[in-house]
């Protein structure tokens, strides 16, 4: 990604999510309980309600709304059926978009969408149009600055696929989906931090938009990042500030 910081990127990611910090517990609390319901409530026979309850703890959400969340998932509680549906288009200058949602009103969500991507000068397409630009994975990644044997050694023991040290000193450590966790808790134990780590839906291939078009594709991914029923948005764009 010449001319464009990999660092600098993840900041200002993690600087507007910081700025929408009010719908997190509503993303997490569906999350929860859609993890809850698919693999049960029990954490440590459910990776993805462990990740899911790591994330509503991280936004301080206390342990007992967590709890009546899940009990609401599993049943023990009256509650709200989510079903996830994903979408995906294309933004600005051809970009690929992947937007997940969860929703208890499926009508009403494919409308929001697909509003928000006529709108703001995108084009919402048919299913796997786009996926096939993004794999699914976990994503780790480190500060410049971090010591990039040290990570290397610690995460390709703990089973990562590989580790790429970006043109600006971050150090990217990617694995597959089950072994994100083992990766993430052994980098932790070994006293490495990270800044961010996640199981995303990562682009293998990313388009530059600057000036007008990154202004405008950064508002046709607010719009859709704002949706209610919105819980993830994926894309190949790096919008230069």
């Amino acid at each position: 990604m010449a001319g464009h910081s990999k660092w600098a990127n993840i900041q200002h990611r993690k600087g507007r999510q910081d700025e929408k910090r009010g719908k997190v517990w509503t993303r997490v609390i569906r999350e929860i309980m859609v993890a809850a319901r698919q693999g049960g409530g029990d954490l440590s026979a459910n990776p993805r309600l462990r990740l899911a309850v790591d994330k509503a703890k991280a936004a301080n959400m206390p342990a007992d709304t967590i709890k009546r969340n899940i009990d609401k998932a599993t049943g023990n509680l009256e509650g709200v059926t989510y079903e996830e549906i994903r979408y995906e288009g294309y933004g600005i200058g051809g970009a690929a978009i992947i937007v997940d949602t969860m929703t208890d009103n499926r009508v009403r969500t494919v409308a929001e969408v697909r509003h928000a991507f006529a709108k703001y000068g995108g084009n919402m397409g048919t299913e796997g149009s786009v996926a096939f630009q993004f794999k699914h994975c976990g994503q780790i990644i480190l500060a410049p600055g971090t010591s990039e044997d040290k990570v290397m050694e610690v995460a390709l023991e703990a089973g990562a696929e590989d580790v790429v040290t970006h043109e600006d000193g971050a150090i990217e450590v990617l694995t597959g989906p089950t072994e994100f966790e083992a990766v993430k808790n052994a980098l932790e134990a070994a006293g490495l931090k990270p800044e961010l780590a996640e199981v995303t839906m990562r682009a293998e291939n990313s388009i530059e938009l600057a000036g007008e078009d990154g202004a405008k594709m950064q508002k046709l991914l607010d719009v859709l990042e704002d949706l209610d029923d919105v819980q993830e948005v994926f894309h190949n764009a790096e919008i230069a500030e």
